[in-house]
């Protein structure tokens, strides 16, 4: 009887064991799994206070306005391409040109930092409206489909879209007739390729777009196009005697699609136009911009003379 008694002890020693060594563990796992859905709410209330966080200074910035972000990083960034005379580098590597200069100016009266930041013509807009850049300032061309996607500044030069050629064919290409089944290049998204477009024997003829205007010299100059379509302002920079493109030439008479160059800036943003604007105004009243158009070859298509 006593053996009995034992064993039955001992055996419901070991069951009252294995109760407390369950509970423990399903307790365990419990307090595991409260702490982490405990983590995880927290985690997700830090998440939604960021996300708040993030959405009210996106508000704030906003409702301050373009100008108050640009005042605030102190930057303004000018979307370029390398374009002479307007932004180009000189022979000691320092970018320079007369959107160079005046962009800097501005920037000074307006009190914050110029950048000059490269970029693709053709996503100029996108770039702009995703505030990559701050404004486009490049012999940029103002055209009624531009201003249904940004802001212009008042125009500074009245320029116009040149025939360029290689001087051995000077007697054959004479005028727009005598190209009508030339090849044909321009700057894609250009005012050039819309002069190409509209033209009535130019629109026929074998197109080439470019990536830039400068390479449509280069183009010209291989051969691989007849004629080519740029800025008046680039041409009388860029080609004829004593340039890198000598064997080029303008061809005389022919003018297309005369137009005006202005700042594009982000549409609905009147205050920084203001600003861009009276900033104008000043370097037009003490002939800073007058003697920085000459200076490049831009006295002939300066705005305010005319």
């Amino acid at each position: 009887m006593k053996i009995k008694k034992i064993a039955a002890m001992l055996l419901a020693g070991i069951m009252s064991v294995g109760l407390c060594s369950c509970a423990s563990s399903d307790n365990s796992s419990a307090a595991s799994d409260n702490s982490s859905a405990a983590d995880s709410a927290a985690s997700g209330a830090d998440s939604s206070a960021a996300d708040s966080v993030a959405s009210d200074a996106d508000s704030t910035a906003s409702e301050g306005g373009d100008w108050a972000y640009i005042a605030d990083k102190g930057t303004f960034v000018a979307g370029i391409t390398l374009f002479e005379p307007m932004n180009y580098y000189d022979e000691n590597g320092e970018l320079t040109g007369f959107e160079t200069e005046f962009t800097k100016a501005v920037c000074e009266k307006l009190g914050v930092e110029p950048v000059f930041q490269e970029i693709e013509w053709e996503q100029k807009e996108l770039e702009l409206n995703s505030k990559n850049i701050d404004a486009i300032w490049n012999g940029l061309t103002v055209t009624e489909d531009r201003k249904e996607n940004m802001a212009f500044s008042k125009s500074y030069v009245r320029n116009k879209q040149v025939v360029v050629i290689n001087s051995k064919n000077a007697d054959k290409y004479t005028d727009i007739a005598s190209m009508a089944g030339a090849s044909c290049a321009a700057e894609s998204g250009s005012a050039g390729e819309s002069a190409i477009k509209a033209d009535s024997v130019l629109s026929q003829n074998e197109y080439i777009p470019t990536s830039a205007q400068k390479d449509v010299l280069l183009e010209l100059k291989s051969g691989t196009i007849e004629v080519g379509v740029i800025d008046y302002v680039m041409a009388i920079a860029s080609v004829g005697e004593g340039t890198d493109y000598s064997d080029l030439m303008i061809v005389e008479g022919i003018e297309l699609a005369p137009e005006e160059y202005a700042v594009g800036l982000r549409k609905g943003d009147t205050e920084t136009v203001e600003k861009v604007n009276s900033a104008i105004d000043e370097l037009v009243a003490d002939g800073t911009l007058k003697a920085l158009a000459e200076k490049y070859g831009l006295g002939g298509v300066y705005a305010f003379d005319n």
